[in-house]
């Protein structure tokens, strides 16, 4: 089973940037799809964006296409979500979770071993 932990939340002003991190322990990531969502309160969680097992494939929300991109580095055990030119409707808690099917797929029921999540604040 693999344990995900995300950081690098924080609050920003309105057109700032921000870079999550999430980083796996007791298992390698290398044959999971790694997912990022977020949930704003009183909301579901939404999907953002996901990154297949190589990296060649990604596929975004269109709220965040263009600001924000998703990354990963195996060899860190490590994906990352940059996001750019953030919004206060951007303002949530931010998961990570994985896919095993290791395809980009974007609906919830296919991850798991969600983190604890990260918060990030936009301020107007």
């Amino acid at each position: 089973q693999v344990q995900l932990v995300e950081s690098g939340g924080g609050l920003v002003q309105a057109g700032g940037s921000l870079r999550l991190s999430c980083a796996a322990s007791g298992r390698t990531l290398r044959s999971y799809a790694v997912g990022w969502f977020r949930q704003a309160p009183g909301k579901e969680r939404d999907f953002v964006a996901v990154i297949s097992w190589s990296g060649a494939n990604t596929y975004y929300a269109d709220s965040v296409k263009g600001r924000f991109t998703i990354s990963r580095d195996n060899a860190k055990n490590t994906a990352y979500l940059q996001m750019h030119s953030l919004k206060p409707e951007d303002t949530a808690v931010y998961y990570c979770a994985v896919d095993p099917s290791g395809t980009v797929r974007s609906s919830t029921e296919y991850f798991g071993s969600w983190g604890q999540g990260t918060q990030v604040t936009v301020s107007s």
